[in-house]
């Protein structure tokens, strides 16, 4: 198989820079979450936690059609952010990211919650009765012990951001240079006479990319768990 060109290697390019803008995107609201889903009872819980793992179950598609009636230049938020800051999401890089962090963001929150159920309430309860805020007990206990859940969410995340295909295209379109990334590439090759070899030279990096990305996750939440004991 022959080395990628300049173009391919531009897109691949793009498509890390999209990811890694779309988890930093998502991480710290994805904390807040699952730290809420976690742990509060509230009336809308069930509610909350529905809307949080609804991409997971709608088509990609319907998720960035969604995002551009919001999102878009007259859309309720796009046209604010827009008229307000002069930020334009439809049609971006930014928007790719933004399309990428809403489609990963239920794996994201998901282990991150997972991991802080597994944390001793009887650990907090103590730091709590020692006259630790609840921002303290958070930043001391909670978040390091939900360490691994927090690295292998966003590794998770970060894998899937790259094979995220739907939403990007619907939201952001497939513009070469500037919201193409590796799963739009690969589509616009096989549209192509000829374009075959190039499909196929692309899709073995973005093979090569989601598994290093998915054995990164387990080998450091392995190694973060070891760490904590747990």
């Amino acid at each position: 198989m022959s080395p990628l060109s300049n173009e391919e290697w531009s897109v691949v390019r793009l498509t890390l820079l999209v990811a890694v803008r779309a988890v930093l995107f998502g991480l710290p609201l994805g904390v807040i979450l699952a730290l809420i889903l976690a742990r509060a009872r509230f009336p809308g819980r069930a509610v909350l936690d529905t809307l949080v793992h609804l991409p997971l179950v709608l088509p990609p598609v319907v998720v960035g059609w969604l995002l551009l009636l919001i999102f878009g230049v007259r859309g309720p938020v796009g046209a604010l952010l827009l008229s307000w800051f002069g930020i334009r999401l439809v049609f971006t890089q930014e928007g790719a990211a933004l399309a990428c962090a809403v489609m990963s963001f239920p794996l994201m929150v998901r282990a991150i919650r997972l991991s802080i159920e597994a944390i001793d309430p009887g650990l907090e309860q103590a730091a709590r009765s020692l006259g630790a805020g609840a921002l303290d007990r958070f930043c001391t206990i909670t978040l390091p012990l939900a360490l691994p859940g927090v690295v292998v969410g966003a590794l998770v995340a970060f894998a899937a951001c790259l094979g995220e295909f739907g939403a990007v295209i619907t939201f952001a379109a497939n513009i070469p240079g500037q919201t193409q990334t590796l799963p739009l590439a690969i589509y616009a090759a096989l549209q192509t006479p000829g374009g075959e070899a190039v499909a196929a030279r692309l899709s073995m990096v973005s093979l090569t990319l989601a598994v290093a990305g998915l054995l990164a996750a387990e080998w450091l939440g392995r190694r973060l768990r070891a760490r904590l004991g747990r």
